[in-house]
């Protein structure tokens, strides 16, 4: 479905009653990539899936794009469903910054968080001189090069090895994304605020759930995480890169329902 928001096209999709979920895709990805989730939780859950601005089938526009300003978004998408109750929130890499933001600015609006493959700390130099040259390169060659140079990254070696069709059809959704998107997003994931200072004040229910293998944010980001949020879980799939749904959808989607049903969901 594709929505207004401000003047902007965005594509989304609902489906499901209950306590809102809402998924956050990260970079530079869409909303597709939460697909066996959403077949999954839609029978307990109201789950909402959007592909940010400049991804998938919403409209680019020039950037930056502040990781404040994709906050913002998915708080008018709410808005414009009408849903003014605290929502679950899951964002995964770019979706988790993303998450985390949208913590800060609304906190009343949230009710609960799963942190997937993600990090609170902002990019490190070395991190902010890579940002630059991805948004050379994506200038100069295309979304094609920025997703070639990704995809040895995104999983677990053995992902690679065994599922060439995974692989390929990460490489098609990223390939997809636009060159405005791209760039418009790795502005704002570069340029980002750290987070770190909030974690200790998550007083909500709070699930960190990371891959084993993930090549890009290494596990100790994730138990120091879990060790600054009060009361949180820490959830370790195993065989997984940093696209845990992708690669063990059964697993990632059960340490979710562990964590969601007795917290959210009335038998």
């Amino acid at each position: 479905m594709i929505i207004d928001l401000n003047g902007i096209n965005f594509a989304y999709n609902e489906s499901g009653k209950g306590t809102p979920l809402l998924f956050i895709h990260g970079f530079p990805l869409n909303r597709h990539l939460w697909s066996s989730q959403v077949d999954h939780f839609s029978k307990w859950f109201r789950t909402i899936v959007i592909d940010l601005r400049g991804h998938g089938e919403s409209q680019a526009v020039p950037g930056p794009y502040s990781i404040e300003m994709l906050a913002t978004d998915c708080l008018s998408l709410l808005d414009a469903l009408d849903i003014q109750t605290p929502v679950i929130l899951c964002g995964l890499s770019m979706g988790g910054y993303i998450s985390l933001a949208f913590l800060k600015k609304f906190p009343s609006r949230v009710g609960g968080l799963i942190l997937a493959a993600t990090r609170a700390n902002p990019d490190s130099l070395e991190g902010r001189q890579n940002r630059d040259k991805a948004i050379v390169l994506a200038a100069q060659q295309g979304p094609t090069a920025i997703a070639l140079s990704m995809l040895p990254n995104m999983f677990a070696p053995k992902t690679h090895q065994f599922s060439p069709s995974l692989v390929n059809d990460l490489r098609r959704m990223m390939s997809a994304t636009s060159e405005q998107g791209i760039i418009g997003a790795l502005h704002g994931i570069k340029n980002r605020a750290d987070s770190t200072a909030l974690l200790p004040l998550i007083h909500i229910p709070t699930l960190i759930i990371h891959g084993a293998e993930d090549q890009l944010i290494p596990l100790s980001v994730a138990n120091e995480m879990q060790a600054a949020i009060p009361g949180s879980t820490l959830s370790v799939i195993p065989r997984a890169g940093h696209l845990l749904n992708l690669e063990q959808p059964h697993l990632f989607n059960q340490a979710l329902e562990n964590f969601l049903l007795p917290n959210y969901f009335a038998r």
